[in-house]
């Protein structure tokens, strides 16, 4: 499998996971110019990918998802809340309605629903499987319920949101309403409440780790690596943001670099 972070952040967000012939984008956060030049940065055919699941209604999920979607006549999957919520009209044949908890077979990769925590209408995670490896798209977490306890804990590869450092947001410029608005339970994850998550929750199957979703006012890269670089002995870590485009991993060159201790 492979996979990657086109954008991350509370700007914008799209991954990509594939095996094969077989791509998935999740979410399609920036617009349709940038996604394109990035995934020619990584060689990516837009042409080629055959579904788009979306994971709630919010802008930095959705922004470039009605023009990409059309251009490249992929179907859409999100839930019937997270449809009505996005106020988009999208071509009905492109569209289909899944169960937050859906199990949606895209050629030799399967998409399941995961049922989350977030101050939207009907959100849900998504882990991108080939039946024995598991590829998880953990972000938007307003805490860590048992549903996403249990994906870190058969992860292969975990992106998880590591939004915002503590100190910064209650010292930051943000509204009292935002600040509570994040740290809620219904918003999103601070650095310490994602690291207690991997720590508790990570088991020996895991092998990379990708922290996303950051904040661009209350976080940053140095933060967040300082916070889990000391916890990831015999696991690959790597950081997506907002600016670019991360490489394209690919899962058999990380389990060569394991079992050689690099």
């Amino acid at each position: 499998m492979k996979y990657c972070a086109i954008a991350s952040g509370s700007n914008g967000n799209c991954y990509y996971v594939a095996k094969g012939e077989d791509a998935v984008l999740i979410d399609v956060g920036i617009n349709t110019k940038h996604i394109e030049l990035r995934m020619g940065n990584l060689g990516i055919d837009p042409s080629r990918i055959k579904a788009i699941f979306i994971t709630h209604e919010h802008s930095d999920h959705i922004r470039g998802l009605s023009v990409f979607c059309k251009r490249y006549q992929i179907p859409v999957y999100w839930t019937a809340g997270t449809c009505d919520g996005s106020r988009l009209h999208l071509p009905a044949h492109l569209v289909r309605i899944i169960a937050a908890n859906a199990r949606i077979n895209i050629g030799e990769i399967s998409v399941l629903g995961i049922p989350k925590f977030h101050d939207a209408k009907e959100p849900c995670s998504f882990v991108v499987t080939d039946g024995s490896t598991n590829v998880s798209i953990m972000t938007d977490l307003g805490r860590g319920c048992d549903n996403v306890k249990h994906v870190i804990q058969h992860s292969d590869v975990l992106l998880l949101e590591s939004n915002y450092d503590e100190d910064m947001l209650e010292g930051g410029r943000y509204s009292y309403y935002l600040k509570n608005r994040i740290r809620s339970g219904w918003g999103h994850i601070s650095n310490k409440a994602s690291l207690e998550l991997f720590l508790q929750h990570r088991s020996s199957r895991l092998k990379h780790l990708i922290l996303g979703h950051l904040s661009e006012q209350n976080n940053t890269v140095e933060l967040v690596e300082q916070t889990f670089l000391p916890h990831c002995e015999g696991i690959r870590l790597s950081v997506a943001t907002r600016y670019q485009e991360t490489d394209m991993f690919y899962l058999e060159d990380i389990l060569q670099l394991r079992q050689i201790g690099a």
